[in-house]
């Protein structure tokens, strides 16, 4: 049926959902309005395109919204996690669809029974990681369930990574999605299961527990956990499963440099700096660094317990956190510091390809034998503007706002892509843009 589409959000992971809901609004009816704060960002991405519409959109000024919300039909926000409830409590009152690429809430959850009564889809966790993961492992998981097997444990990791010929830094990493979101990765308790037991890994301990992970033919990587990997064993049907781990990939070294940076204290965003304008990179390192002899770098790095000319210094000092430059941003804390120091050193040069990479590892007990099944995902961007990331995040939300608007979809209420409705058709129209996972089965005893 024609729809009216909303898309709030016109950042660096929005380029392929727009296109893509350009692209099919001819043959499908729609009409597609672009909210940002920046409407140049938004009329960039429209392009004039006929059925396109860019708009200025100020998210916190309600009923600015609301308004705009209330002309659509379906809603599809990118706007960081923490502003998709007042968007999807305008949704309810409004009896509008809502997709998202963010993690779920418990505050997101409970509108679930109010959505169910309002005959209205909120599908969360619709992008990459999550979403695609969720997506690819289900539907592994239910081939092997399928013929037989019993799993015993599951394993996902997945990385948003600079590709090889464009790495030209000592990080191995570049933006390509929020760069607010990179700084506070991780803050928080992972948990995960292992062999029957509960693990925690607190924030200050997290980038110094990594696992190894090899994908053939591309490399070898390093893992830390990722957020609560217990919240998957319900909905992938895993409750009984000893094992499970979500975790995120890294280039081999990057790891220990962040630990270094959350250790200094370089991603706190919970104090302001007075006069942080006027302060040299050098001064506020001097600030965090223990009193006594030698040189600030010397001294940070015996803070850390690293040696002064290896690996992890070598990254902080690329990073510029010991020149004495100013930092010229009033009252920011250091987050906000680290934040904007990373988007000038970590930035996407115009021809720079993107790399995802995505595992994952099914243990499972067929016939008395263990087998590990083993999925690997790669794709590469074209350009900064091209990217995988883009395309990986935005393709997804805009395949299932046709499905919605094509009425394919039964499931009400509150979700992640979990159901076979869901991934059946979103994976295989997703294989037309180039997602095609390689499998291999390994005996393990």
């Amino acid at each position: 049926m024609p729809a009216r589409i909303l898309i709030i959000g016109a950042g660096r992971s929005s380029s392929a959902l727009i296109q893509y809901a350009l692209n099919k609004s001819s043959e499908l009816g729609w009409n597609v309005t672009v909210a940002d704060a920046d409407p140049s960002a938004a009329a960039n991405k429209v392009k004039d395109h006929p059925r396109g519409n860019p708009v200025w959109l100020d998210v916190m000024k309600t009923n600015d919204r609301r308004e705009l919300i209330g002309r659509a039909d379906i809603v599809v926000s990118l706007l960081p996690a923490h502003l998709h409830l007042e968007v999807a409590q305008d949704c309810i009152r409004l009896k509008k669809h809502l997709v998202t690429a963010s993690y779920v809430s418990h505050e997101l959850y409970r509108l679930g029974d109010e959505a169910r009564n309002r005959e209205l889809i909120f599908m969360g966790e619709m992008g990459l990681d999550p979403g695609i993961d969720h997506m690819s492992a289900m539907q592994r998981i239910n081939e092997i369930r399928e013929k037989g097997g019993k799993i015993k444990a599951f394993r996902s990791f997945t990385g948003g990574l600079i590709a090889p010929e464009s790495n030209d830094n000592p990080w191995g990493y570049k933006f390509t999605w929020n760069p607010r979101n990179v700084v506070l990765a991780g803050q928080g308790t992972a948990q995960y299961l292992n062999n029957d037991k509960l693990k925690f890994i607190p924030y200050q301990r997290l980038f110094k527990t990594t696992w190894d992970v090899h994908m053939e033919g591309i490399g070898d990587f390093e893992a830390y956990a990722n957020r609560d990997s217990l919240l998957y064993r319900e909905q992938y049907g895993l409750d009984d499963i000893p094992t499970i781990l979500r975790g995120t990939l890294r280039y081999p070294g990057f790891a220990a440099a962040w630990a270094a940076l959350v250790r200094i204290g370089l991603t706190n965003g919970d104090f302001p700096i007075l006069d942080s304008e006027k302060i040299t990179y050098h001064e506020l390192m001097e600030a965090f660094a223990p009193a006594g002899p030698g040189s600030v770098k010397d001294r940070i790095a015996q803070m850390l317990g690293v040696d002064p000319n290896g690996d992890v210094m070598a990254r902080l000092v690329w990073l510029g956190l010991f020149r004495k430059k100013k930092i010229k941003i009033p009252n920011a804390t250091p987050a906000l510091i680290l934040e904007r120091l990373l988007l000038d050193r970590w930035k996407l040069n115009p021809q720079d390809k993107d790399l995802i990479v995505m595992q994952h590892q099914v243990d499972y007990k067929l016939d008395g034998k263990l087998y590990r099944d083993i999925s690997n995902l790669t794709m590469k961007g074209n350009d900064a503007e091209d990217t995988a990331m883009s395309r990986l995040v935005g393709l997804p939300m805009g395949i299932f706002v046709r499905l919605i608007s094509q009425n394919k979809i039964s499931s009400t209420g509150v979700h992640i892509p979990t159901m076979r409705e869901v991934y059946e058709p979103v994976l295989e129209e997703m294989a037309e843009y180039g997602l095609a996972f390689t499998h291999k089965t390994v005996p393990l005893e």
